[in-house]
């Protein structure tokens, strides 16, 4: 039996003897300080009210069961009631062992997929520097998934229908300078949409051409159709190569168009079992019980279906052809109260729904003032990647001789997307969030530079090394030192951050654990001598160090983050 499987059941078997209920959770950290063992457990101080016993009473039982278990050297009880355990040599390794699997990816299981919607950008607008919170979270919540074994649909819901199209159609026809839309970039397409609000507000009559042009393209417009199948293929290809940096990718892009055939049997579903009910002027809508809710309009007066509809189809077509066991939805947290009346509808339906989150981001504002946002447009996402090579490409110059790169261009763009990365994703992503340039590219700091910097020092070690590979049945001293201890117990952690990681969606927790691991593993660096250690000693610290490099390397390329070898 695995070693923290084998504790927790020795505790949870103690608890039962004190009348516990068999279900006893059992949490196990790593100690903050050495004196305090290799692992600990508060759950003595847990359960003494439960069990009308002290802590320590608790503590004193479970001590006897947890030292009898394999692997465990001995156990003390640190007050008020903390259950300090130290681990054997050979359960180190065994750990160790571990931690060497929970770097290679679990085998896709035989099993409902899973599906991850992320980014959800819209078409004929450039991606926003705001699509990096909903873009990156949920691309790192799919790579860890996809790490263990669970089967994933990547998916990106674009925005690729509404009123919106007939509006920019109108602006083509008016001050469009080329006969294709294939011929304009994005950002020419963004410049016509723009130049359309900015004509409304003295021309409002100009809101209705735009409204009768997408009625047009509803109703098959051939003209409309082809206008608005070119935009769609200039918004893809430019979406790609932005996509393409920031290590981001998608198995479906079917956006709103794809549900526009479907939503007249939901419609009809809902009338028939009376959820949904015409309100205001002949609108249909969702009333829901007690006032959970406001009202959820599903369709407007003049029949037209909205966001809302297209959702709920969508949510119809999932569970019908993929029988998801999950279905997770990354978005700001404005489409809180959305999601919710969504849900709401779908049980009120009576629909037998997957496992469902809405996966809510807060916001992000740049602490540089020049960093802001323009009249029609938000700030650019390509604008801020270069920004953010350029910068990385400074602090490299800055720094001369101290790091060392084959070329400079790939490690500043490796170090400057790296640095985007992490600055969102080592964040609680529930909380707003200010990104700082100079924390984001600091070597010192909690940063990705400072986490590929790691890896490389890790590399070198092992270059001068000559090659090693990680033998667990190396034996080191019998005791291990302060800096050996912490490095080990730091590595251990990795398949649990993995798993707290994915059960929660919070990528911060991953993030966190690498920056703790450097830290771990820098202060090992510097205060152990490693290639000059007496064997079997050297070994094993050649073993910390690739087992270090092999997890910084895994866990940043789950955050999308790649590390360079040499820095």
């Amino acid at each position: 039996m695995e070693l923290i499987s084998a504790l927790t059941k020795a505790v949870q078997d103690a608890l039962i003897s004190l009348g516990a209920s068999p279900d006893a959770v059992v949490s196990w950290h790593m100690p903050q300080e050495e004196f305090h063992g290799d692992i600990a457990t508060p759950v003595a101080l847990q359960y003494a009210k439960r069990l009308q016993c002290s802590p320590r009473q608790i503590a004193d039982v479970l001590v006897t069961s947890v030292a009898d278990v394999a692997g465990v050297d001995h156990v003390d009880v640190a007050e008020p009631g903390y259950l300090n355990v130290w681990l054997e040599h050979h359960a180190h390794l065994e750990r160790l062992r571990n931690v060497l699997a929970a770097c290679s990816p679990v085998p896709i299981r035989e099993e409902s997929p899973v599906i991850i919607e992320y980014s959800q950008p819209n078409i004929a607008k450039p991606l926003g520097a705001h699509h990096l919170l909903t873009t990156l979270i949920g691309q790192s919540i799919a790579n860890v998934y996809a790490h263990l074994g669970y089967p994933v649909l990547k998916w990106n819901y674009i925005g690729d229908w509404g009123t919106q199209f007939g509006k920019l159609a109108v602006a083509h026809a008016k001050w469009g300078t080329k006969t294709s839309a294939r011929d304009y970039s994005i950002d020419e397409l963004l410049a016509l949409y723009v130049r359309f609000h900015d004509e409304a507000e003295s021309h409002p009559d100009l809101e209705d051409e735009g409204r009768m042009a997408f009625q047009k393209l509803e109703q098959g417009d051939a003209r409309l159709r082809q206008f608005w199948e070119d935009v769609v293929a200039v918004t893809k290809q430019a979406l790609g190569s932005l996509y393409e940096r920031l290590h981001v990718s998608f198995d479906l892009d079917l956006g709103e168009s794809f549900y526009q055939d479907k939503t007249d049997a939901v419609l009809e579903e809902g009338r028939k079992k009376g959820v949904f009910t015409v309100g205001e002027n002949g609108a249909l809508i969702v009333q829901f019980p007690d006032d959970e809710y406001p009202p959820y309009l599903v369709q407007k007066s003049d029949g037209a279906t909205l966001y809302s509809t297209r959702d709920i189809a969508q949510m119809r077509y999932r569970i019908d052809t993929y029988h998801p066991q999950g279905v997770y939805i990354v978005t700001d947290v404005a489409q809180k109260l959305h999601f919710e009346q969504l849900i709401a509808t779908c049980r009120l339906l009576g629909w037998d729904l997957p496992d469902f989150e809405n996966v809510l981001t807060g916001r992000m504002r740049f602490a540089d003032k020049s960093m802001s946002t323009r009249k029609g447009n938000v700030l650019n996402l390509q604008a801020v990647l270069d920004e953010a090579v350029t910068r990385a490409r400074e602090a490299i110059q800055k720094h001369g001789e101290a790091i060392q790169a084959d070329d400079p261009d790939v490690l500043a763009e490796m170090m400057g997307i790296g640095a985007v990365a992490y600055g969102i994703l080592s964040l609680n992503r529930k909380m707003d969030m200010v990104f700082d340039w100079g924390k984001a590219l600091s070597l010192e700091g909690n940063s990705a530079p400072y986490l590929q910097y790691t890896h490389a020092r890790a590399q070198s070690v092992l270059r001068r090394a000559g090659g090693y590979e990680p033998d667990f049945h190396a034996s080191a001293a019998d005791a291990l030192t302060s800096h050996e201890r912490s490095l080990s117990n730091t590595l251990a952690s990795f398949p649990g951050v993995l798993e707290e990681t994915r059960r929660s969606h919070m990528p911060h927790i991953l993030a966190q654990y690498l920056y703790s691991l450097g830290q771990a593993f820098n202060a090992f660096y510097n205060a152990e001598p490693i290639l000059q250690a007496p064997v079997p000693q050297r070994d094993f610290r050649l073993m910390l160090t690739t087992l270090s490099a092999s997890v910084l390397r895994t866990g940043a390329a789950l955050l999308c983050i790649r590390v360079p070898d040499r820095m």
